[in-house]
């Protein structure tokens, strides 16, 4: 009975696309990576990643085997048990390249700020379901923006600007899935962005006290003016743009990229790993990869449509809204249409805790679509 509920009701075009992602994203580390040595190995990041990859898989089926419906009743623990994690990384983490983002356990380091996605999804999702429909008006926005405001803060504390970005891409997404009134949304987020482009203009201008550190400001003075700094902030895009070109359409080969191989092209393995399938995959590489994408897009929203809740479709809204807010931005920074804000690639670029929340956020898309009918397991 279990057997044949589990081959009737598992979304195996979702599980798929996440086995053949994870594959894909397997070969791509070991080919961007086997060059950067560390003591002595040269598949030190192949292995991690390896690891990471084991790791995710048994939180995204751990995940799958929780009913989703319990963790509503438990919003309120996981968001305090969130806020206080964001809160301690601020007191009791390790520093590195000037962010106190992290918690070292032995050889590994855990990134609170990732897994507090999940959990703004799920406690986003649980007090939006008790206000379907009743979000018309502007003061009705308030307590939802609070909520994911004030993890998003601690966040940018750290400092991690995209991190809390990708907060402002989730709550959008869930609210429009909530019914607020897209006029609403468009007034706030626009309102919101001609308010930080002004506040840079002034800061430049005149010197107003800005909330950025040096060097984010300075990504985002790359992005209006590319040729500005080509040595130096726009050091990245520059290089990044160059391997994306050099691939073509079937790119150099795996393990035979210039600058990948050649270490010209920065963070190679983790924020700029999309430009190393430019150059070595070419633009077929690069468009079977966002296939992979697409369908798991394309699943989670189906998956939101068929759920049997309200709590169901928001938890799928948010995920959706997560990884789609990842791709686009990270995809937009490396062929540059948007600012550098070191948002990673979902599942492909290197790092533990990024990877085991993506595939948490899948084991709620499966666990969703596998409890769509009336039946529980």
């Amino acid at each position: 009975m279990l057997y044949r509920r589990l081959v009737k009701d598992t979304d195996f075009t979702l599980l798929a696309a996440v086995i053949f992602l994870l594959a894909y994203s397997l070969v791509v580390q070991a080919s961007a990576t086997t060059n950067m040595p560390v003591g002595g190995d040269p598949w030190y990041y192949t292995k991690r990643h390896a690891l990471y990859i084991g790791v995710g898989l048994v939180a995204m089926f751990g995940a799958m085997s929780v009913d989703y419906r319990t963790l509503a009743r438990w919003y309120k623990v996981i968001y305090v048990a969130n806020l206080l994690l964001l809160a301690g990384v601020l007191v009791a983490g390790s520093s590195a390249m000037g962010a106190q983002r992290w918690f070292h356990l032995g050889p590994f380091s855990v990134q609170p700020s990732e897994f507090a996605k999940v959990a703004i999804i799920l406690t986003l999702a649980a007090h939006l379901s008790r206000r379907v429909d009743r979000l018309e008006r502007w003061t009705d926005l308030i307590l939802p923006f609070c909520h994911a405001g004030l993890p998003a803060l601690l966040i940018l504390v750290q400092p991690d600007l995209g991190t809390s970005l990708v907060f402002s891409g989730i709550l959008l997404g869930m609210l429009f899935i909530a019914g607020a009134p897209w006029t609403h949304l468009a007034g706030i987020y626009g309102g919101a962005l001609a308010a930080a482009v002004s506040w840079v203009v002034l800061h430049l201008k005149y010197g107003v006290w800005i909330p950025l550190k040096a060097y984010q400001l300075k990504r985002l003075i790359v992005f209006a003016q590319p040729n500005i700094d080509p040595l130096g902030a726009g050091y990245h895009i520059k290089q990044a743009l160059v391997a994306i070109g050099s691939g073509r359409l079937l790119g150099k080969g795996l393990f035979t990229g210039t600058q990948s191989r050649l270490r010209f092209l920065p963070m190679q393995h983790t924020d700029f790993v999309f430009a190393v399938v430019g150059e070595e995959l070419g633009f077929v590489g690069a468009v079977a990869l966002l296939t992979l994408f697409f369908v798991i897009i394309w699943r989670g929203v189906r998956i939101a449509a068929e759920a049997k809740d309200a709590f169901g479709t928001l938890v799928a809204a948010g995920v959706v809204s997560m990884f789609a807010f990842h791709i686009i931005v990270n995809v937009g920074m490396t062929v540059g249409i948007m600012p550098i804000t070191g948002i990673p690639l979902p599942f492909v670029s290197n790092g533990g805790s990024a990877m085991v929340t993506n595939c948490i956020a899948v084991g709620l898309l499966l666990g969703i679509h596998f409890r769509r009918r009336s039946i529980s397991f």
